[in-house]
């Protein structure tokens, strides 16, 4: 969810430079301030929304804020509570946003446009700011977390009048669900590991969240052909990459593997390569050696033999492994390993 003022700002290399993650816990304040100072975050957000405590404990609660322009993007933990929004609240204010919600762990339930859902593991759930909507979040004991993420309908550049259909549903999020399963992976990475990233990382990670978002509800939609070319390139390529990373370790990895996995033609794919300037064969064998030189690096895997690890990441022949790999590195792999073995003890 958006929410307001009580933040804490954490900025990339320190205070002084853009603060681009922003973090509200009721632990910090006093027992009897922190429901109000919950009320007043959730009340005065860019989306005003009303909460209400559904425990009988005390509230708690802590909010992270990620700034992923044109997203905004919210994990909440919190203990049992219900998030309002009514008509009251959409007069007073309404930034009209399309908004995914999925849950990290515990419950989670969402109602709008006359429907209720409940939000299981690998799911996930849209609603919209300009509609009345109840979100409920419950814990069998402890907090649940959820993340969020709200972007402008207009940008989305999709038929707004058939979101309806897909609001308050639940729509599958799991690994290898596509467009669902890649979006969870990339929202929980960006809450769960903010201050890894640096400003010009983030607001490209922006980008490539606009992109899935589109691409999901489209897909739902059966709108496919309404995504803009670009964007929908730009996603595919996503998936793709996606697909390498996964299959990295199989020789039969090949630019028609991967074609036929994703519905496209050989030429195609290799259209969609020819931006990055290389070719999908070449990029297949450089994360390929990329893996192997961590492998033989790694002081854990000393003992396993280098034709092993070719193996492990997909090289079918001793020699060809070799070639590449002092093509790449300028050693063969077991003069290379023997370096970074010594390079410590030298030290």
């Amino acid at each position: 969810m958006t929410a307001g003022p009580r933040w804490v700002g954490v900025g990339h290399g320190g205070w002084g430079r853009t603060v681009f993650q922003k973090v509200f816990r009721s632990a910090d304040l006093p027992a009897g301030e922190r429901l109000a100072a919950a009320h007043e975050l959730f009340g005065h957000s860019v989306l005003p929304m009303r909460l209400v405590n559904q425990a009988d404990s005390p509230f708690e609660a802590m909010v992270r804020h990620v700034d992923l322009a044109p997203l905004r993007v919210m994990e909440l933990a919190a203990t049992p509570a219900s998030v309002l929004r009514t008509e009251r609240l959409i007069r007073r204010g309404d930034p009209e946003m399309l908004s995914v919600i999925l849950p990290v762990n515990g419950g989670l339930a969402v109602s709008q446009s006359g429907r209720e859902t409940v939000v299981g593991r690998d799911q996930l759930a849209l609603y919209d700011s300009s509609r009345p909507f109840e979100i409920r979040v419950a814990a069998a004991g402890g907090m649940t977390t959820v993340v969020s993420a709200h972007a402008p309908r207009a940008l989305l550049e999709l038929p707004q009048a058939r979101f309806g259909r897909l609001l308050a549903r639940p729509l599958p999020a799991g690994r290898g669900s596509g467009f669902g399963g890649l979006l969870t992976q990339l929202l929980t990475d960006v809450t769960g590991d903010a201050d890894t990233f640096a400003p010009t990382d983030l607001a490209r990670l922006g980008g490539i969240t606009h992109d899935l978002l589109t691409a999901l509800v489209a897909h739902h939609l059966d709108a496919e052909a309404a995504v803009p070319d670009p964007a929908h390139q730009h996603t595919l390529l996503l998936r793709i990459d996606s697909f390498v990373q996964q299959h990295l370790h199989d020789a039969a990895l090949s630019p028609a593997a991967i074609a036929a996995a994703h519905h496209i033609s050989v030429s195609h794919l290799h259209r969609l390569f020819a931006p990055r300037g290389t070719t999908v064969a070449a990029s297949i064998r450089r994360q390929r050696l990329e893996r192997a030189r961590r492998d033989l690096a790694d002081p854990a895997l000393l003992d396993m033999p280098v034709h092993r690890i070719a193996t492990r990441w997909g090289f079918t022949g001793h020699s060809t492994f070799t070639r590449a790999f002092r093509a790449a590195y300028g050693a063969p792999p077991r003069d290379y390993r023997h370096q970074t073995a010594a390079a410590p003890r030298a030290a």
